[in-house]
């Protein structure tokens, strides 16, 4: 698995080949986003759901995205640290993996990467984020049951609310319960997700389960909300659904990207030199631009 998901990392050649091969093993495996703001406590609280869904007997995979450096391209990997305990555990699999500059709290890989884990047979993949800000909310599109961890004394709920956390949450998790504030940032939040619910006119309740990830407390219960979130997604036929624009969304990056490497590469190949000149000079505009380029992509020999 883990050679596999270094080929995914890497955009190996033989990807597509070995995407086929894995599709039909796929579909089975709940795939849960943890995300939040950096210092949560998002690692500590995958690592004490490990040791729940464990005692429940599932295989358990994760795969943890840390930031990459902006200088040496490496990255700390510091979430494989925290869940140490369970490296020895031969039904638990932990991968980490650098977002390598890519935005939205994950890595470009992550997609094909989750496919890998799904095809491995495993019960449950717990997907940990890099930290999400107001605009890191790509979680959403990756996974079934997405996880929203938050803690007293790092902001109100109307900044929940302005990070557009409120609605990609499907739980919401008030870790370091026993701290000051506690209280107040669990009724902010229930009061900003009642709101949410009344506009969006959803069915499925948001729960909001205080924790104690550190010494497991409350981990029984968000594992019961999981369980039921989980139900609530195939009764509703939600799933499907949730399931189907994940797959668009995947396409279309792979397409996107065989797109610009056909048209000369990613680092600046996608618009010919000719083009970027006629713009530079006042020759022609952008949108006129973006149309040539365009055309000469469709009049290439053997396309239609």
């Amino acid at each position: 698995m883990a050679r596999l998901i270094s080929l995914v990392e890497d955009a190996h050649p033989a990807l597509p080949e070995v995407m086929a091969a894995l599709a039909p093993h796929g579909g089975h495996a709940h795939v849960i986003g943890l995300t939040g703001s950096p210092g949560v406590g998002k690692s500590t609280t995958t690592a004490a759901l490990i040791s729940a869904l464990r005692a429940q007997g599932k295989r358990i995979a994760v795969l943890a995205v840390d930031p990459s450096s902006p200088f040496s391209g490496g990255a700390l990997l510091g979430d494989r640290i925290r869940m140490e305990h369970h490296a020895t555990d031969p039904d638990v699999f932990i991968r980490s993996v650098a977002s390598r500059g890519h935005l939205g709290g994950l890595s470009f890989a992550t997609p094909q990467a989750l496919r890998v884990l799904d095809a491995a047979g495993f019960d449950v993949v717990l997907l940990e984020t890099v930290g999400v800000g107001q605009s890191e909310v790509e979680v959403a599109g990756r996974a079934d049951t997405v996880v929203v961890i938050v803690a007293p004394g790092m902001g109100d709920g109307i900044q929940a609310a302005k990070a557009g956390i409120l609605e990609i949450g499907d739980v919401f998790v008030v870790n370091k319960a026993d701290r000051d504030g506690a209280d107040d940032t669990v009724r902010d939040l229930r009061h900003m997700i009642q709101l949410g619910n009344r506009e969006r006119s959803v069915d499925w309740r948001t729960p909001v389960v205080r924790t104690v990830a550190s010494r497991g407390d409350g981990i029984r219960e968000l594992v019961e909300s999981l369980a039921a979130h989980r139900r609530w997604l195939e009764e509703s036929g939600t799933l499907d659904a949730r399931r189907s624009r994940r797959a668009r969304s995947e396409i279309e990056a792979i397409a996107l990207a065989e797109l610009r490497r056909r048209m000369g590469g990613e680092d600046g190949g996608l618009v010919p030199d000719d083009v970027a000149s006629a713009v530079a000079s006042g020759t022609t505009d952008v949108y006129a631009a973006a149309s040539l380029v365009v055309e000469r992509l469709t009049q290439e020999p053997g396309r239609q």
